[in-house]
């Protein structure tokens, strides 16, 4: 899939089940899956390049994955070392948490990816792990995959990280399982908290406290994972912004997660002056319901605090600030830079392409809302990116590059959108 040309729409009204299950919470139903005793069973596990990949690596390392199209089901005797390389694609979350489970695991392992999560840093992951003894190497010292581990009795720590990240967190977390002794993970602000809710569920020792997580060895197998993947609000997000930015347009989102440290990027847009509600329906994991959003004229924000809570919606809310009166500020954002491409300067440039007054600064940008106009831009080999500036040809035709990377996390996009607009796509 070479490109997509999408056409500018007109008011619409949506009901939307389909959104695409949670990557992040998909991504660890099958690695903490390794962790428990019998079999775990999961249905709407989201069925994309980058969570399927998880999910051959965990076969890799030993466990029994049947799939029925419906329920997966993950049954595992603990971490077996592979005679193949471990193949995470274009998953950032997918090898660096696989860094956590595999550091104390018995036996050689290898993990690599396509060409863009090679670039990626790694050393966020790697140097913490080795610091607790685990033998970790990899390019340019450690800090770019292909990775290796060779399994090995892990330190307890108690470490206070600079960054809030949940792929360092979880990481810590996973590696805190099999440490010598009590373990503390702590962070500046409070970063996305799946793995702490899912494996405490699961029965692990692990006590939060404001920042602080404390991490007890298990001492036994964890309780299998009985799940329904929720709708992923990192993907709903994108029809949000879409019912947001074109006049007289709603959109009724089902079934995605409401977790306080997922739906940041929808309080932003609320800020902004468009109309959502939230309706809880289900909160046996995580709270989970409807959310929905309708057209008002947007204003000018400025998004600088619990960035780690909406980092990956940046790039769509971006097309927002775009659409909105006044001059839009992202701060302390500097993870952006360390994404599936650098998000700051992908986001900065492509916006200059469609003839938006921008600002790029070391942590962020500024956006200056204008009219945006029908413009080629590039993806840059990042879904986000891609899809973001698919939404901004709501506005204003849009012609975007390289669009085959949208499947690694949110396959029926193209779908949902065709249910909005015309597309075209060529191959």
């Amino acid at each position: 899939m070479k490109s997509v040309k999408v056409a500018k729409a007109s008011k619409f009204s949506l009901v939307i089940s389909e959104i695409a299950p949670d990557k992040s919470i998909s991504h660890r139903c099958a690695m903490f899956a390794m962790l428990a005793e019998g079999t775990s069973e999961i249905t709407n596990f989201l069925r994309a390049e980058d969570t399927l990949n998880s999910l051959k690596i965990v076969e890799k390392l030993g466990a029994k994955v049947i799939d029925d199209g419906i329920t997966i089901k993950i049954s595992s005797n603990g971490i077996k070392e592979s005679d193949d390389i471990l193949d995470c694609g274009n998953s950032g979350t997918g090898i660096r948490l696989f860094c956590g489970l595999l550091s104390s695991a018995d036996g050689h392992f290898v993990l690599t990816g396509d060409e863009y999560l090679r670039r990626r840093p790694m050393k966020r992951v790697t140097l913490p792990l080795r610091n607790i003894g685990a033998k970790l190497d990899g390019r340019d010292n450690g800090d770019l995959a292909p990775l290796s581990i060779r399994g090995a009795s892990l330190k307890a720590f108690h470490y206070n990280s600079k960054i809030a990240s949940a792929q360092v967190k979880s990481a810590m977390i996973l590696a805190a399982l099999r440490a010598d002794g009590e373990c503390s993970y702590s962070e500046p602000e409070l970063s996305r908290d799946h793995t702490e809710r899912m494996l405490k569920g699961m029965g692990a020792d692990i006590e939060v406290d404001k920042l602080t997580t404390t991490i007890r060895p298990m001492k036994k197998l964890l309780s299998p994972l009985k799940i329904r993947v929720p709708a992923d609000p990192s993907s709903a997000f994108f029809f949000a912004v879409a019912a947001a930015i074109t006049p007289d347009s709603n959109v009724i989102l089902e079934g995605v997660t409401l977790n306080p440290t997922r739906i940041e990027a929808f309080r932003a847009l609320e800020r902004m002056g468009s109309v959502i509600s939230y309706d809880i329906t289900d909160n046996k994991y995580e709270p989970i319901g409807n959310i929905h959003v309708k057209y008002a004229p947007l204003k000018a924000i400025t998004v600088e605090n619990n960035i780690s809570w909406l980092i990956d919606e940046l790039p769509v809310l971006s097309i927002a600030f775009a659409c909105a009166e006044g001059i839009s500020f992202v701060k302390n954002a500097e993870e952006l830079r360390v994404k599936e491409s650098d998000r700051i300067s992908t986001v900065v440039n492509n916006l200059k392409t469609c003839g938006i007054e921008v600002e790029e600064f070391a942590d962020g940008y500024s956006v200056k809302g204008g009219e945006l106009q029908e413009a080629a831009v590039k993806s840059y080999g990042d879904h986000r990116i891609a899809m973001s500036f698919m939404i901004a040809g709501l506005r204003s035709s849009m012609k975007v590059d390289d669009v085959a990377c949208v499947n690694t996390s949110f396959p029926n996009f193209f779908e949902l959108l065709k249910k909005i607009t015309k597309i075209d796509i060529e191959d």
